[in-house]
């Protein structure tokens, strides 16, 4: 499969120094709330993306742990940034729903994993996995990311 114009960027800006802070801002800008969180794509390919967020102040709740809520953002920016790298160029995705699970407190940095078959995009209802990892690589937050994939409209003929 060739690279996606997403794709393309990202694996243009690693190559640079704070080429991948850069990318992440670039994505943080096509959907302001992701800036947020400060997020930082660490991992990039057709299929799977991280994002990392640091536990600072912005981020955590009344009991001094990551927010829910700023997980949650995180998830959604991994699987955004990871559709946008996978999807087959005559398909396009929406944002159906999202079902997530708190399975521990989030005490320190998270990593924001979404992850799915490359081989299984095709039109209809589409899980996406999510994951949310402390530092130690407990999982926090697991769940799914439901998308409702179409066929692209086709562009009339001139």
């Amino acid at each position: 499969m060739k690279a996606n114009k997403t794709l393309r960027t990202y694996k243009t800006l690693k190559k640079f120094p704070f080429g991948e802070k850069i990318f992440s801002r670039i994505i943080s800008r096509i959907a302001p709330y992701f800036g947020t969180i400060s997020p930082f794509i660490s991992e990039l390919r057709p299929g799977h993306c991280e994002v990392l967020i640091k536990k600072k102040k912005k981020v955590q709740n009344h009991i001094g742990t990551v927010h829910v809520i700023a997980i949650a953002n995180g998830l959604e920016m991994a699987m955004g940034a990871m559709a946008e790298a996978s999807i087959p160029a005559h398909l396009r995705w929406l944002p159906k729903g999202m079902t997530l699970d708190y399975t521990a407190k989030a005490g320190s940095d998270i990593r924001c994993v979404a992850e799915v078959d490359q081989n299984a995009w095709q039109p209809g209802d589409f899980p996406v996995t999510v994951t949310a990892y402390d530092e130690n690589d407990v999982i926090v937050v697991k769940g799914f990311i439901n998308l409702w994939v179409t066929e692209k409209p086709q562009k009339p003929k001139s």
